[in-house]
């Protein structure tokens, strides 16, 4: 809530797959922000789910109103840079969807203009709250795995047929890697911080494809390995998570569910939501695996750490450091698959030290 009693009220600019899958049910459960208005060419879509909310057609009349706290930017990839200076010039705080920007001078100029407006600026990355991972990562840091040496994300797909659709399609900021790797890198780099390069291999393998849809990456820590890897031609035969140590091996096979139940129709917190039903799986090396019950995923703990850093009560929920090095190791990992070679990330030594 804001000084005055009453929730933060939001704008979310786009209603696609993005804005009313994810940000708009995930906003309207949190009790302390309130979902104002929307930014969208079709209005009844909106309506249809809250109809309350200020319909928008354009961006910027929506960016002006200044009932509006904080402006969530869920459009196409090539819009959230500009449409986020255009917000933070209009003295708005702002969450921007993933990827951050398209590149990392886009990044950098966004995080100077929020700080010179002293405005807060999130990204989404809203997969630090996904079951699967709050599982690999409670395996991991209770030593029960020892020292790791070899991690292994993937997001595979079977999707043999192209749709028509913008992050299909050959425009920036579109395919695989910009898709499906800032989540991936994102709880990397919580697990394990700042890698010392990263090598990388990115294909365009479905037949019509426009844009990549297969990447490869490796982020190498010293003599450990983290693996991210995404195609859109598996059918089935891989883990969410794989994890080798000194104490043994760690398996999740199955991916969060919050997506699917959102699709579906099931409300943030409604009964069930988030609970995981796939154990993961121990090898300790010696004896039979066992068994550890997955922990319970729920995203709605981003836009939770919003309204409290917003209330000025707690931490940002993505500090912009973390977001910068997301995009860092995007660009290294694109260029590494253009030259063929391993890249060092492009972080200046003071970027470096406010990790």
């Amino acid at each position: 809530m804001n000084k005055s009693g009453r929730p933060f009220r939001v704008g979310l600019l786009g209603y696609g797959f993005a804005g009313k899958t994810f940000h708009a049910p995930l906003i309207a459960a949190c009790e302390s922000l309130s979902l104002h208005a929307v930014a969208s060419r079709d209005a009844a879509k909106v309506h249809a789910d809250f109809p309350d909310a200020t319909v928008y057609r354009a961006p910027e009349d929506l960016i002006a109103d200044d009932m509006i706290d904080l402006v969530v930017i869920a459009t196409p990839n090539d819009t959230h840079a500009p449409l986020a200076r255009a917000a933070l010039e209009a003295g708005r705080d702002v969450v921007v969807d993933k990827p951050f920007a398209l590149n990392l001078e886009e990044a950098r100029g966004l995080i100077a203009l929020a700080k010179a407006r002293g405005r807060q600026l999130q990204v989404f990355h809203n997969r630090r709250w996904d079951s699967d991972f709050l599982t690999i990562r409670r395996a991991i840091e209770s030593g029960l795995l020892r020292r790791v040496t070899h991690f292994e994300s993937r997001i595979d797909r079977f999707r043999p047929q192209v749709r028509d659709r913008w992050r299909e399609h050959a425009v920036p900021g579109a395919g695989i890697w910009f898709d499906l790797g800032p989540h991936m890198v994102d709880q990397a780099l919580a697990l394990f911080g700042l890698p010392d390069s990263v090598t990388a291999s990115i294909a365009t393998q479905r037949d019509g494809a426009q844009i990549d849809d297969w990447a490869h990456a490796v982020l190498n820590y010293g003599e450990r390995r983290v693996i991210i890897h995404a195609g859109m031609l598996v059918a089935g035969g891989s883990a969410r998570f794989t994890v080798h140590g000194t104490g043994g091996s760690a398996v999740k096979a199955k991916a969060d569910g919050q997506e699917a139940q959102l699709l579906s129709g099931i409300r943030p917190g409604a009964p069930g939501w988030g609970e995981d039903a796939d154990d993961l799986i121990f090898f300790s090396g010696s004896g039979e695996p066992r068994t550890i019950a997955a922990t319970a995923g729920d995203q709605r703990g981003f836009y939770t750490a919003v309204a409290s850093a917003l209330a000025g009560e707690g931490p940002l929920p993505v500090r912009p450091i973390e977001a910068l090095a997301v995009m860092a190791v995007l660009e290294a990992g694109a260029a590494s698959a253009r030259d063929g070679c391993t890249m060092q990330l492009p972080l200046t030594p003071d970027e470096r030290a406010l990790w």
